[in-house]
């Protein structure tokens, strides 16, 4: 079996105690499939399209508001797994899929990942982390949407794509309607928000790119305390 598919599955916290053989095992249990850039991998609410982890490319999860409004929930950058939710509850999806890139992926059904589970219990274990942190992460989106305005919600987004000024952010990947969408509110309000952080001087921003430039400004117009100040003397 080919020796860089498993190394790329077991980087996965979910697989990282289970042997090479183990993770044969479940390679060939699922398939890998390619997906062109702008197809629906999986579409919320319908019933459970199976586990899916992305090997290569970059998707984002996508939910639908009430009025139709599209919202972000998250972008994946590989190797990720998602819709674990509803593989494990066999349930409907709990989010809609899209490849943003042309993306590879290993998947597997409801009914395989079931008998996977009987097989390596270990894959259980592993997985009880991450949904506790993806249950951190909800918590933490309803306390920005709650507590936080659309400029401070601006500036933490920045210092996470940008990883607190030492990333570039690619405008092309990045476009004001996707980073509108992974904070919940319309296009203006972020545009202005990104302008006001210019003239302050905490941002560098052009067509292509956006460069943090005061992480420490940004921080605390984000209202959360920057790693900088609490960062040890060398």
């Amino acid at each position: 079996m080919n020796k860089t598919l498993i190394e790329r599955m077991g980087r996965l916290e979910h697989f990282q105690k289970l042997s090479e053989a183990s993770l044969e095992d479940i390679i060939a249990a699922g398939r890998i499939t390619t997906i062109p850039a702008g197809v629906t991998i999986c579409r919320e609410a319908e019933p459970c399209s199976g586990l899916f982890v992305l090997l290569s490319g970059r998707v984002h999860l996508h939910k639908l508001g009430p009025a139709g409004q599209d919202n972000i929930m998250a972008v994946l950058e590989p190797v990720t797994m998602f819709n674990e939710v509803a593989v494990l509850d066999g349930g409907d999806n709990a989010a809609t899929a899209i490849a943003f890139r042309v993306s590879r992926l290993w998947s597997i059904d409801h009914e395989g990942f079931q008998t996977l589970l009987d097989a390596h219990p270990a894959i259980a274990q592993g997985m009880l982390p991450i949904l506790a942190a993806r249950n951190r992460l909800l918590v933490s989106k309803f306390e920005d949407l709650s507590f936080r305005t659309v400029k401070a919600r601006t500036a933490k987004l920045l210092l996470e794509l940008s990883d607190h000024g030492r990333r570039t952010i690619d405008r092309r990947e990045y476009t004001i309607i996707t980073l509108s969408a992974q904070i919940c509110t319309v296009p203006e309000a972020i545009s202005r928000a990104i302008t006001f952080f210019r003239e302050q001087g905490y941002i560098d921003s052009t067509r292509s790119k956006i460069v943090v430039r005061q992480p420490e400004a940004l921080s605390k117009a984000a209202q959360i305390e920057s790693p900088f100040l609490w960062r040890e003397a060398p």
